[in-house]
Order: C-alpha cells, then sequence, then structure tokens
C-alpha cells in the first residue's frame, strides 16, 4: 500500500435525527464528498429504546439518490409513497431509488414498540448516474438470506452490493457499487481486493490495522487506488468496506441531491407545496429547514 501518508482518515460528526437518537455521519466530509457513488454515510447506535421512546423518523422526500439501509441489530418499517410497506431486519438491504421524487418513513414496528429495544445499523446514500435522477422511483429489498457470504483467513464476509472475494450480491443497481461487512476474528489476516476504482474501510467497533497503521474505530479511511493493504484485527472487528465508481460531484442540500442547482431549488418548492406524494395511513412529515436553496 505504501507509507500511510497516502491515506486519508475522515472522522464523522455527530447529528441528531429525533431526541435521544444521534448518528455519526462521516460523508459528505470536508475532504471528500463521496467514496464510489456513495455521498452519504450514517453510523447509529448501538442504542437502546424503551416504551417511552420514539426514535421514529416521519415522512421526509428525497430526490436524486439512492437510500441504502442496513441493521446489525433491530429492525425497522419502511413505508413509501409508491405504496411499498416493508420491514427491515438484521442482514438484509433496503435499497430505495428516489429518482424524481420519493416520500418515506422509518419507524419502529408495532410490535416492538411495548418493549425495551436495541438499534444499530448503517444508511448510506448513492448518487444516481446524470441520466438516471429523474426515473420512477423504485424500491428493492434483498433479505438477509439472499445475501452471499464467505469465510476467508479468519474473516467472515458478506457481499452487501457489488462483487468482492468470488462473489456478487443480487442487489440492483444502476452503477458499479461495492459494499462488504466484515467481521473479523483476533486471527483474522485479509488482504483487502482491488474491487473498485474507489474504496474505504470505516470500522464499527474495534480498532484494526491496515498494514501495520492502528485505524480507530468509527473512523473511515480512504485507500489509494489499486492498493491491497493486509487487514488484521488484534482485538477482532467488525467493519464494512463501501465503494464503486465515482460519479462526479453533486449538488446537496437537506434530503436531495442532483446534477444541478435549480432542480434541488424546484423540488424543495414540491415538499413546500407538499406536491411529492403521500405516504399511505400517515398524516406527519418532516419541514424543510428554513432556508430554502436558490
Amino acid at each position: 500500500m505504501g507509507d500511510a501518508a497516502d491515506l486519508v482518515f475522515l472522522k464523522p460528526h455527530t447529528k441528531t435525527l429525533s431526541p435521544g437518537f444521534t448518528v455519526r455521519r462521516t460523508l459528505p466530509a470536508v475532504q471528500r464528498q463521496a467514496v464510489g457513488p456513495f455521498l452519504f454515510f450514517d453510523h447509529f447506535g448501538p442504542v437502546e429504546a424503551g416504551p417511552a421512546d420514539d426514535h421514529d423518523v416521519r415522512p421526509h422526500p428525497h430526490i436524486g439518490l439512492a437510500t441504502v439501509t442496513y441493521l446489525f441489530e433491530g429492525a425497522m418499517m419502511h413505508r413509501d409513497s409508491t405504496g411499498v410497506v416493508q420491514r427491515i431486519e438484521p442482514g438484509a438491504i433496503n435499497w430505495m431509488t428516489a429518482g424524481r421524487g420519493i416520500v418515506h418513513s422509518e419507524r419502529t414496528p408495532d410490535d416492538l414498540r411495548a418493549v425495551t429495544r436495541r438499534s444499530h445499523g448503517l444508511q448510506l446514500w448513492a448518487a444516481l448516474p446524470a441520466e438516471h435522477e429523474e426515473d420512477p422511483p423504485a424500491f428493492s429489498h434483498t433479505g438477509a438470506d439472499a445475501i452471499p457470504g464467505v469465510t476467508q483467513d479468519g474473516a467472515t464476509l458478506r457481499i452487501l452490493v457489488g462483487a468482492a472475494f468470488g462473489e456478487r450480491s443480487p442487489v440492483p443497481t444502476l452503477s458499479p457499487a461495492l459494499y462488504v461487512d466484515m467481521a473479523l476474528s483476533p486471527s483474522a489476516t485479509l488482504t483487502v481486493p482491488d474491487a473498485a476504482p474507489e474504496r474505504a474501510l470505516y470500522g464499527i467497533d474495534q480498532a484494526f490495522l491496515l498494514d501495520g497503521t492502528r485505524i480507530e474505530p468509527q473512523q473511515m479511511v480512504v485507500l489509494p487506488p489499486g492498493a491491497t493493504p493486509t487487514l488484521t484485527a488484534p482485538d477482532g472487528a467488525r467493519l464494512v468496506l463501501i465503494g464503486g465508481e465515482p460519479l462526479g460531484h453533486r449538488h446537496m442540500w437537506w434530503n436531495f441531491v442532483s446534477t444541478r442547482k435549480d432542480r434541488i431549488a424546484q423540488a424543495a418548492d414540491e415538499w413546500a407545496a407538499q406536491r411529492m406524494g403521500q405516504v399511505h395511513g400517515e398524516t406527519e412529515f418532516i419541514e424543510a429547514p428554513v432556508f430554502r436553496p436558490r
């Protein structure tokens, strides 16, 4: 891989989504807007909630991106303006393509509201290729049992999106993307494959070593192009590898992503007028920030 100076380190900042529910947001960052198509990376939990806690995310809109949700613990109920209602549990992938516009909510399933529960997972946003930004909205759920897994050199690997380690995920995407869940035992020694033009590693729970360089947990490290470093975790560790083909700069405001600033302003007007669709059975919604893009 070369010297550790070749690595780019990204540290998250915290963002409060609802009372008592915060996330660590690593992308976008000052140093990098995106890694491959992924321009948003949130890590939430592990957090425990009781019957009195409300960590629901009320209906809100998106354009020009795909949300990618993956849980380590807990469960979430997705509802959107295309009529989809889908529970997601650990190990599965929810891939929601916003395209020209979608509205969705993410709530605690009814059967868990009255009990103490834990929540832990990741949500990423993938930019859409420019030619697909105005596609009709769509939703894809891939269950945990459909995600291919590999055991190699003391590591258990799940290929969530894209292809690596001799396996390919069935999750459909509109551009080449890579997303791998990696669980390393203390004895694991793993070569990180050159599986995408851009790649980054993020430690979920423990520090890990990359060619001997210590990477603290909950920190992202962007790898040099073509590098195939050796990955170890003396205490064991859970990590994810993300990446893919870069799609170029995107304008971002609130929940909207586009190659065009005027398209984001248009979406802001549409949401203010409640013309972006409705989630069946929902009456609440999240208002956009007071500041409006122009």
